[in-house]
């Protein structure tokens, strides 16, 4: 066997796949010189591990084990059951090297402790920790970031801190790491205090601690610190762009939007977004066209806003301009774009054309089927409604609140009074879904429009929320139009023992 070869062997298994893996397996039975390639048995058992192979890995790992055990073999099995399970092995292993008299190294702790963080062993991963202090090798940064996560993982940032205050010299990445954890635990304070106590600062540190005030809503010293960033990128740039839009400020955001050195698609993504989030549909129209001369290709958030705006615009002859020339077959794909599509036919009419869509859809989630029983109940297609909410439980998806909000509107635009007691009991019983009050809205606007105004009566005593002025008034307008008062005396006496303000916006 070639020199050359022998030595190419380890770059080669880092990216073979499982044949060639048994061939290099089958080389190194029946060559003596491989035999003495150290590190090699270590290679294809991780190797092994990373093709998630585990009981192929763990058969390598018995027969080299037997022959000559060492760390790097140890390690190599330990990690990968870290990674991919079973996560009890990763320890078994690691008493075993402590029986063979094996000594766990900075390679070894980091697998151990995450195996004990995926086991939630905290005990067990204390008891580690105490031996890498044992060892001195906590310090070690592969060994210090893994014990971070670990109390992270076990819900104690105190811990977390101490094991970062151990380290003399830290890297910017893991005081990045450090004050992430702190984001994401929404102590905003701490991580600026571990940011201002940094000595050296990169782009994503200055990045984290905008984001960290976006996130809280903090606008004032999110300026401030985007004014003083040394280096900006498009992340910082379109983090300021969601913040603005946040608390309103469109003159501002659209005036940074103007100032970018450079744009992309998440960058317009953010505009047109938020735009459409604030009911600001002409906007969002108005700045697609410019967005496309620029030469960008919009993808699904991009074709989810504008189909928003077209929707609530009743444009139809734009978003179908828009299906036609930007929504290609890969794009249909997500369930968002073939949502998007199904609501702005609906809402603008064509419910002919929403259906077409709907079941051309090779991806369906809940949200889809709400939206097109809604269009079907809004057009009073309440048969068309019926069949598709009973197609939809037969297909395995399981219905929501707003699921029933659609059954229950196509029940009062059908007025079927038994369908819709029928509709609001399955919600509770069969599905465990505790009626809103737009779900005890519709219902009493079922029953008012239907003559039932006793039994509004009765379903308004039982509601566990406050009925609301919308309520009063089509409890009150039935009332007034019927030949029995009795019902009107019992509602107005209602009004004024319990409802208030909300009852005299009512009467009024």
């Amino acid at each position: 066997m070639s020199l050359h070869f022998t030595f190419r062997l380890p770059h080669l298994l880092k990216d073979c796949s499982r044949r060639q893996l048994d061939q290099i397996h089958g080389l190194l039975l029946t060559s003596s010189s491989l035999h003495r390639l150290p590190g090699l048995p270590a290679l294809l058992v991780r190797r092994a591990t990373e093709l998630q192979d585990m009981a192929h890995a763990d058969m390598l790992f018995s027969a080299f084990r037997e022959e000559n055990p060492d760390v790097a073999l140890y390690n190599a099995l330990i990690r990968g059951c870290a990674y991919h399970g079973p996560h009890g092995r990763a320890l078994e292993l690691f008493g075993e090297m402590r029986s063979r008299d094996l000594a766990p190294d900075s390679f070894t702790y980091p697998y151990v402790v995450d195996a004990c963080a995926r086991l939630r062993m905290w005990r067990g991963g204390q008891a580690v920790h105490c031996r890498v202090l044992k060892e001195g090798i906590d310090t070690v940064p592969a060994v210090g970031s893994s014990l971070l996560a670990f109390y992270v993982a076990g819900g104690s940032l105190s811990d977390a801190r101490k094991v970062f205050d151990g380290f003399a010299v830290r890297s910017v990445g893991f005081s990045n790491r450090m004050m992430s954890e702190y984001i994401k635990a929404g102590d905003t304070n701490s991580a600026r205090q571990l940011f201002d106590a940094m000595v050296d600062k990169d782009v994503v540190s200055w990045n984290s601690m905008l984001a960290a005030y976006v996130k809280a809503g903090d606008i004032v010293p999110a300026k401030e610190l985007f004014a003083k960033m040394p280096e900006k990128n498009i992340v910082s740039w379109t983090t300021m762009l969601r913040a603005l839009s946040d608390v309103g400020d469109f003159v501002g955001m659209r005036s940074l939007f103007n100032r970018m050195p450079e744009r992309n698609l998440v960058s317009w993504n953010c505009i047109l977004s938020s735009y459409t989030r604030h009911g600001r549909f002409w906007q969002a129209l108005r700045m697609f066209p410019h967005m496309l001369l620029q030469g960008l290709i919009p993808d699904s958030y991009t074709l989810v806003s504008v189909l928003s705006a077209c929707e609530n615009l009743g444009k139809l002859r734009m978003g179908r301009w828009i299906h036609v020339n930007l929504v290609t077959p890969a794009l249909q794909i997500h369930a968002e774009v073939g949502t998007a599509l199904v609501a702005m036919y609906a809402m603008c009419g064509d419910t002919a054309r929403a259906m077409v869509v709907f079941f051309k859809m090779h991806r369906k989630d809940v949200f889809s089927w709400n939206v097109m029983i809604r269009a079907l109940a809004m057009h009073r297609r309440v048969d068309d409604a019926f069949r598709l909410f009973d197609l939809m439980r037969k297909q395995g998806f399981h219905p929501n609140q707003f699921t029933f909000m659609g059954v229950l509107q196509a029940c009062r635009h059908g007025s079927l009074v038994c369908e819709g007691r029928k509709m609001f009991d399955v919600m509770r019983r069969d599905y465990s879904i505790q009626p809103s009050l737009q779900h005890y809205i519709c219902l009493i606007d079922l029953l008012c429009s239907s003559d039932h105004v006793d039994e509004a009566v009765t379903v308004l005593q039982g509601m566990p929320c406050q009925p609301d002025s919308e309520i009063w008034r089509l409890l009150i307008g039935s009332c007034r139009i019927q030949v029995g008062l009795g019902s009107a005396e019992e509602a107005t006496g209602s009004v004024i023992q319990s409802s208030g303000d909300e009852a005299c916006v009512a009467l009024t």
